[in-house]
């Protein structure tokens, strides 16, 4: 995640508070199910991870690294490791994990760091996604599309080529390998029946599908972590003791004079836009076809044009405290950090230095951790793509942000409907 100061130094108005209407309505049992799934590495293609490992409510609902270690690893958040011998990973996962926070939105029409999955009919089908037209029919929103994905990723969680019947089929094509995780949850004794009793389309297991499974992710998710009543919210709803003076002093350099509602505009705090931030680089890059090369060229790598590259998208920022590390690699540690970072990109940038990076020790891929900094050519072109204006605040001013960072933490996070089921294994 990230914090982005954008545009002319104006003052914004507050958003309007976010009520029920705000969400897309799931059903509970499903979610039930959901929850079950989320925790269970029954969906990766070698049974060895699950959803939690990436989104685990301990690290915000994401894991505390700035490069994930998906399929391959042991273990849970920083102290998850690469595994070894053959099962060892084979690569970082290339972006920061987001965390999943009020993604049962009606408003939210674009999902991942690059935008790759949004609302659309370009393929008939209500989606523009990877999958294009092979996407299953009947997805309930566009957080069930969104929970396909990680199943047929190499390496998150579908494995390598020639490790599992999932991934071989994803290696023929995306939506090869979801009728074989239908399979396995069909014919679970636990999830059949209760997918039978939760969906009405559903007479027998033999009706279950990957749009089931995806469903019944999308609602556990979007309700689990629903987050609407940090004090922030609370002062939108007309308390106005909610905010301590520091964070409504905070709040109002957010939305004037740090100019970051700019961007984090709304009730959700995204304009769901994309920006150049000229964040620290280094990981393998989410590379397109035909570079030869680590790097990231953000938003272009799904847009093609020139004109998006190394931008990124704008995060929702309810629970923004909880999640770090932040920016789309997970490059700043801590709040302070990015927050500096977006004052004076070229400053920050040239001053980062590689310990920042929250990555667990990966000898065999060390060398690669931060070859692209080798690539002077590639540097400039970093450096001299920057969409944000550089803004002077104090010390004292960057604590009141801050604060009113704070501020966006929801005060029932702790106490979700479902919480970490009792036989979770890390």
């Amino acid at each position: 995640m990230g914090l982005l100061f954008c545009g002319a130094a104006w003052a914004q108005d507050l958003p309007s508070p976010l009520t029920d209407d705000d969400f897309l309505f799931f059903d509970r049992e499903q979610a039930a199910i959901g929850h079950q799934l989320f925790y269970d590495p029954i969906l990766s293609g070698n049974r060895n991870i699950s959803c939690a490992h990436c989104h685990h409510p301990d690290f915000g609902t994401s894991d505390g690294l700035s490069l994930g270690i998906g399929e391959g690893g042991e273990g849970l958040g920083p102290d998850r490791t690469p595994g070894t011998g053959a099962d060892r990973i084979r690569k970082r996962i290339p972006r920061n994990a987001p965390g999943l926070w009020n993604l049962g939105a009606r408003d939210i029409h674009t999902m991942f760091h690059d935008g790759r999955l949004s609302l659309s009919d370009v393929y008939g089908n209500g989606f523009n996604s990877p999958a294009q037209e092979w996407l299953p029919e009947g997805l309930n929103s566009l957080l069930a599309a969104q929970a396909l994905f990680p199943l047929t990723a190499q390496f998150e969680m579908a494995g390598n080529v020639a490790e599992n019947e999932v991934t071989g089929a994803v290696h023929d094509r995306i939506d090869k390998g979801w009728p074989i995780i239908a399979k396995r949850v069909r014919t679970d004794p636990k999830y059949g029946p209760a997918m039978v009793a939760a969906f009405d389309d559903v007479d027998s297991t033999e009706d279950i599908t990957i749009t089931h499974v995806a469903n019944a992710l999308a609602a556990f998710m979007a309700i689990e972590w629903r987050s609407t009543d940090s004090p922030f919210d609370q002062y939108l709803a007309g308390d106005e003791t909610a905010l301590t003076p520091d964070q409504k002093a905070g709040m109002q350099l957010f939305y004037g004079k740090a100019r970051c509602a700019a961007c984090h505009s709304g009730p959700l705090l995204s304009d769901q836009k994309f920006h150049a931030l000229a964040l620290p680089p280094f990981g393998p890059g989410r590379t397109r076809q035909w570079d030869a090369y680590a790097r990231d060229v953000g938003r272009m790598g799904e847009s093609d044009r020139l004109e998006d590259a190394y931008r990124f998208r704008t995060p929702m920022l309810r629970n923004v405290a909880l999640t770090a590390p932040y920016g789309h690699n997970g490059a700043f540690p801590d709040l302070e950090g990015i927050i500096r970072h977006h004052l004076n990109p070229a400053t920050s940038l040239s001053r980062w230095t590689t310990d920042q990076a929250a990555l667990p020790k990966v000898p065999w891929l060390e060398q690669a951790d931060f070859i692209v900094w080798q690539d002077r050519f590639e540097m400039a072109r970093q450096r001299a793509k920057v969409d944000i204006t550089p803004v002077d605040l104090s010390d004292g001013e960057i604590a009141q942000l801050l604060a009113f960072l704070h501020a966006l933490t929801g005060t029932s996070v702790e106490t979700p409907p479902f919480g970490v089921p009792a036989d979770f294994k890390p």
